[in-house]
């Protein structure tokens, strides 16, 4: 649906201008012809060489070549273009679209462009939620432009919260709906999914518990994914310190597998498919001491009992007309292990991660996933980022919703 469409792509000086590239490269693979402008600080963190490679097209970033007195006009690219994506938008640049400054190439072009705005803001929390910047955020809203919202994460700073510039693949899905204006980009609409993500922990005493190293960045992605997909999401979320960027995913946060299992049992009838992403604990401890446990010389034996496998049960009572999805983990023997659990658990298919794959697993913001489905369908993907690999998991669920 891209093919032939004319994107003009800005570029601001923040730290997420390395994401930039990314963009551009899923649209000019999707058949878009591309031009680039940078303001001066955007050079600081990637190169035009980098840019112009990826867009095939020269970058722009000067009003003219002072070599030969070329001039690059902003009216010319305003009219040229179809779509103006200013990725990322610092809160210096916001500021000055919403005051009308026109001081560099990127601003006077975004002052002439006569097609739709998109732009996607990237800084530290606290400048994203300074009462000038929210007020800038509005004026350009008022303006008609589209803002792409932040995600919440860990920032360059340091700190964690909202100011993250929205991934690649999910900008691409708004730019995708903007040119489709159909449904079939919103190919879940109306559909309910529950998905459950991230670790959970077993308590052992009051100050003390087992759990893993699983993030949930992996579900969340799922998450964010399958609102944008059309779909009304659930969120089963164990402990972990990140949201979903989509506002209306509705999370259930749980910490103990019982607690998980519960809601995921208790939701799953009314839901129209199911994708399990959480690594639930297998076990929990017999005891719950309701005491700190002193140390004591020698060995601690601690009893384990079995925690409830949901998969099995939500399998247990499928109903034909819902799809369910697992997710196995493995470090080896992984394709014969995940089809194994495919069946006993009657998945409709697994999503098989390796942890001998660099960057694939616990914390990475990149994954490596297989699907295999019941008809011994495997499908391999290459390493990308976890919101690229959620939007391959919800397409092999369209597949089989039909």
């Amino acid at each position: 649906m891209l093919k032939g469409k004319h994107i003009l792509v800005g570029v601001t000086g923040g730290i997420a201008a390395y994401k930039t590239a990314t963009i551009i490269r899923l649209l000019v693979r999707a058949g878009a012809e591309v031009k680039v402008i940078m303001t001066d600080n955007a050079r600081q963190f990637i190169t035009p060489l980098t840019l112009a490679t990826l867009s095939k097209n020269p970058v722009l970033s000067e009003f003219f070549n002072s070599g030969n007195g070329e001039w690059n006009s902003h009216v010319d690219l305003g009219i040229w273009a179809d779509l103006f994506v200013i990725a990322p938008a610092t809160a210096n640049s916001i500021a000055k679209m919403a005051a009308g400054i026109a001081d560099n190439l990127l601003l006077t072009t975004y002052l002439s462009s006569r097609c739709p705005v998109f732009i996607a803001p990237s800084m530290d929390l606290d400048m994203l939620s300074h009462p000038a910047t929210t007020i800038n955020i509005e004026t350009l809203k008022a303006f008609g432009n589209s803002i792409l919202e932040p995600a919440s994460g860990e920032l360059a700073s340091g700190l964690t919260g909202k100011g993250r510039m929205a991934e690649p693949e999910d900008i691409m899905v708004e730019i995708e709906a903007f040119f489709s204006k159909k449904k079939s980009h919103r190919p879940l609409e109306g559909k309910r999914i529950l998905i459950n993500a991230g670790p959970t922990r077993e308590p052992i005493d009051p100050v003390r518990f087992l759990s893993n190293h699983s993030t949930g960045k992996m579900g969340i992605a799922l998450a964010d994914a399958a609102i944008r997909y059309g779909a009304v999401v659930e969120l089963v979320l164990g402990p972990v310190n990140i949201l979903p960027a989509e506002r209306s995913v509705e999370v259930i946060n749980v910490v103990s597998a019982d607690e998980m299992a519960y809601e995921c049992i208790s939701r799953f009838p009314h839901c129209d498919m199911a994708i399990l992403s959480a690594a639930v604990a297998d076990f929990t401890p017999a005891t719950i001491h309701n005491k700190k446990m002193k140390k004591s010389p020698g060995e601690l034996i601690l009893n384990l009992k079995p925690t409830t496998d949901i998969a099995e049960e939500l399998g247990r009572i499928k109903k034909e007309s819902q799809i369910l999805a697992g997710f196995a983990l493995e470090t080896d023997n992984g394709i014969e292990s995940a089809k194994k659990k495919l069946l006993s658990k009657n998945l409709d298919f697994i999503v098989l991660n390796s942890l001998s794959d660099p960057g694939a697993g616990f914390g990475f913001d990149t994954n490596r996933i297989t699907i295999i489905d019941r008809n011994n369908i495997i499908d391999n993907f290459e390493l990308k980022s976890k919101g690229e690999a959620a939007c391959d998991i919800l397409d092999k669920i369209v597949a089989l919703a039909g």
